[in-house]
């Protein structure tokens, strides 16, 4: 009777150590496949799950801590090297921004540059603007103009004077003739009286 009771005793015990150990190791495997294949933060939450606190400590396996630690190194240096590849990126994208703005502003000064070579001209070695220049020209054409048209009205009445002083002249040449005809006429006369009156004493 006493050797059945221990052999079932044996057989219960073997059996729980069995099934303990098949639970361990089922927990075991799930734990290495959260732990492998799944994300930083889901890991530390199975962990959370998974452990229990006593005083204030909470109870890890050490293959897990490992574990668990490999794995926080790995995504450290992981994101690390992602960081340090986006700031070679950034510090490549800035640079291609900083050559395309210097491109950027030299087309601009080119362009403005052309737009004032377009819209002026160099007279004399003096870079004058179109639009000063038509004006200058416009005020020179509008002064000569002005010129001409006082020198033609200037050499109108100068020819009208010349006209007039040219008619004054022969009107008084033509009297100044009639005067010395009249003048001769009477002195011609005076001399013949004279004679005469000479003539006649001499007789009587």
């Amino acid at each position: 009777m006493k050797k059945t009771f221990f052999t079932c005793a044996a057989a219960l015990l073997f059996t729980g150590l069995f099934i303990s150990n098949i639970h361990s190791i089922q927990a075991q495997s799930g734990a290495t496949a959260v732990l492998d294949s799944a994300l930083l933060k889901a890991q530390l939450d199975f962990i959370h799950e998974k452990t229990r606190v006593y005083n204030n400590f909470r109870a890890i396996r050490e293959d897990l801590f490992l574990k668990l630690k490999g794995n926080m190194i790995d995504t450290l240096n992981a994101s690390k090297f992602e960081i340090e590849q986006l700031n070679s990126k950034l510090t490549e994208r800035n640079s291609r921004i900083e050559t395309l703005n210097s491109d950027l502003s030299r087309t601009r000064n080119e362009k403005d540059e052309a737009i004032r070579t377009k819209d002026s001209f160099s007279i004399f070695g003096i870079q004058l603007n179109k639009v000063l220049y038509s004006l200058v020209m416009w005020l020179i054409i509008l002064g000569m103009t002005a010129l001409a048209v006082i020198m033609v009205i200037l050499f109108r009445r100068a020819h009208q004077v010349t006209s007039q002083v040219k008619d004054e002249l022969l009107s008084t040449q033509k009297e100044f003739e009639q005067y010395r005809n009249s003048s001769r006429e009477k002195y011609e006369k005076l001399v013949v009286s004279h004679h005469s009156e000479i003539m006649r004493l001499k007789n009587s």
